[in-house]
């Protein structure tokens, strides 16, 4: 009788611990996940600005945050959100304290380095953050043919896409930059 009741002191025990765990994750994961924090960064209060004044904000409502087009969201792209915040968040807080951005020149000398970065995360993810919102875009035109791309040769939305919410950089070929290692700028065409 009482190894019964040590079996099930343990058995919801280990339950409860499991699902505390599962509570943290999933409440820290939402919790860094706001605007408000990715701008608690003074360098990402640059970007953050864009973004409102883009065509991805104000008229048509879509209002995107941070987190919208920078994290996978939902349960079955947690792993790549949980990546994201542990791996790509090391890594700016990292250049966040050993870089200075305290100017929007200062910010410019690294926004290449900065967009590249956030290209090949949608690329590596088949841009899943954009098709969140634009969930089957069907163009007309000589768009659909571009479109036909991502059928036949791989490409994804990030492909084509840049520079569409934060200040203009050079483009970026994505897979040629996969391929040796570094940032290749595209040819123009």
């Amino acid at each position: 009788m009482k190894a019964i009741r040590t079996h099930w002191i343990i058995l919801f025990s280990t339950i409860g611990v499991i699902l505390s765990l599962v509570l943290i994750v999933l409440g820290g994961e939402a919790a860094l996940s706001t605007t408000t924090f990715c701008t608690s960064c003074h360098s990402m209060s640059y970007p953050a600005e864009e973004l409102r004044k883009s065509d991805h904000y104000g008229p048509l409502g879509a209002d995107p945050d941070c987190k919208d087009c920078h994290i996978p969201s939902g349960l079955n792209n947690l792993h790549l959100a949980l990546q994201t915040h542990l791996v790509d968040g090391a890594m700016e807080l990292y250049l966040e304290f050993t870089n200075d951005y305290s100017d929007i020149k200062k910010f410019n000398k690294h926004r290449l380095e900065m967009a590249h970065h956030a290209r090949m995360n949608l690329k590596r993810w088949d841009s899943i953050t954009c098709r969140n919102c634009h969930k089957n875009p069907r163009p007309s035109g000589e768009a659909k043919q571009a479109h036909e791309k991502m059928r036949t040769e791989g490409a994804t939305c990030i492909d084509c896409h840049q520079n569409l919410v934060h200040k203009e950089v050079d483009e970026t070929d994505l897979d040629a930059s996969l391929a040796q290692g570094k940032i290749v700028i595209r040819e123009e065409e």
